[in-house]
């Protein structure tokens, strides 16, 4: 029996731009975590819409972050992780929910942790102070 507890992690990591190059990023992100430690589950379920919806159509982006923010609402993750070289527009909208919503978040990526500092100290994002 394990004594450590398991837990689900959310990925988060930019999309835009170049859409395929950033889905290869965290599928190798998710393996390396996976592979790591058998006790986190990393989870991108934005994935699974990419295959079907189309993130450059607004419409169907917006599908897309109502259905990742109903997981976060009914408790699909226990931790957010920030992944990536920036924080999108999209991750600073995960990481208003996780703060309202009291799940804790960790920046992955070392470059990501002065401007997600940056928030937690201010209540902005670094580039909204200007």
């Amino acid at each position: 029996m394990s004594t450590k507890k398991e837990k689900v992690v959310y990925i988060a990591h930019p999309v835009s731009g170049d859409v395929k190059g950033n889905i290869d990023r965290v599928l190798q992100i998710c393996r390396e975590i996976h592979t790591e430690s058998k006790y986190i589950v990393p989870s991108a379920p934005y994935i699974a819409t990419l295959l079907y919806l189309d993130d450059d159509k607004a419409d169907e982006r917006e599908l897309g972050i109502k259905a990742n923010k109903l997981l976060f609402e009914r408790g699909g993750f226990q931790e957010l992780w920030l992944c990536g070289n920036r924080i999108s527009p999209g991750m600073r909208q995960e990481v208003e929910w996780c703060t309202k919503l009291n799940i804790p978040i960790i920046c992955y990526s070392k470059e990501l942790t002065e401007e997600f500092i940056h928030f937690r100290l201010y209540g902005v994002w670094s580039e909204d102070k200007k």
